[in-house]
């Protein structure tokens, strides 16, 4: 049995050290409801705090990354667009050949046919000379496997190859004018000339047609990478979610307990304060 002191009172040092404790957990549980957040700092857990800081980072360039593929894929769709209108030219200028090789028309109608043959062909130029993306131009060979800079998308969370899309590589869209797809000296003012314009745009027509699958390809390409981008955005939020965000039922019950002890707390160390009071009895009628 402990004596009657006055001067040091344990019990009253225990139960304020106790309630402070208490107190300190009751303000984490409510900074924790107000914020949702469980994991605020490092007194918090250090692994989950580093885990989750760490799969934040990831989280971010991912997302920026997500952004990159799809600005990659909207350079695609506008050369993708320019080419199917250059395609469509194409085959009005195969029908305006045809026209002009039948034996049928006189000279008259070819030099009226060949003003709209040579306007096309000018619009083709015309075409791949204004088509750019943020001032680069696409159509000109910008996006070949040989241009001297290729277009790189970042789509990982490091500078690795396998987190990088190379347009280059996968469009190889060569200079679509009408010099690269010989058509540049194109006339179709004879019936000879007619015969040898179908050549050429028999061939240039093919051309196109693989310009565009290629592009196709990686059109597809771009969008399987988005969407596995954003599906792996989606899982790691998932995960920081689990170690960050508070879970509310579980809190409430912690604050409930916390709310408690700290007015037990508070109790006992007015009781403990008064304890000592007993020590006076042995001085009475002294």
């Amino acid at each position: 049995m402990g004596g009657l002191v006055i001067n040091t009172n344990l019990s009253s040092l225990n139960s304020q050290r106790v309630l402070e404790n208490s107190n300190r957990q009751l303000g984490k549980s409510i900074n924790r409801i107000s914020s949702g957040i469980k994991i605020e700092g490092a007194t918090d857990g250090v692994g989950e705090l580093a885990l989750s800081e760490s799969l934040r980072s990831d989280i971010a360039a991912l997302k920026q990354g997500s952004r990159n593929v799809k600005n990659g894929t909207a350079l695609l769709n506008m050369a993708e667009g320019a080419l199917n209108e250059i395609s469509g030219i194409l085959l009005r200028l195969r029908s305006l050949a045809s026209q002009s090789a039948n034996g049928t028309l006189a000279e008259t109608e070819r030099q009226a046919v060949n003003l709209e043959f040579q306007a096309s062909l000018r619009e083709i130029d015309r075409i791949v000379g204004t088509t750019e993306f943020n001032g680069t131009f696409l159509l000109n060979g910008t996006l070949s496997k040989t241009a001297e800079e290729h277009i790189v998308l970042q789509a990982g969370v490091d500078s690795s190859s396998r987190n990088q899309i190379d347009l280059n590589d996968l469009a190889n869209l060569n200079d679509v004018s009408t010099s690269s797809l010989n058509l540049n000296n194109s006339e179709i003012t004879t019936q000879g000339s007619a015969f040898l314009a179908l050549n050429d745009l028999t061939q240039a027509i093919d051309t196109m047609l693989d310009a565009r699958g290629r592009l196709g390809t990686a059109q597809i390409r771009s969008l399987h990478a988005m969407d596995a981008l954003n599906a792996q955005i989606e899982n790691l939020t998932d995960a920081v979610s689990t170690i960050r965000d508070v879970d509310l039922a579980e809190e409430l019950t912690t604050l409930t307990k916390n709310q408690l002890l700290v007015q037990a707390g508070v109790a006992m160390v007015g009781q403990a304060n008064i304890n000592p009071q007993a020590a006076l009895t042995l001085l009475e009628g002294v």
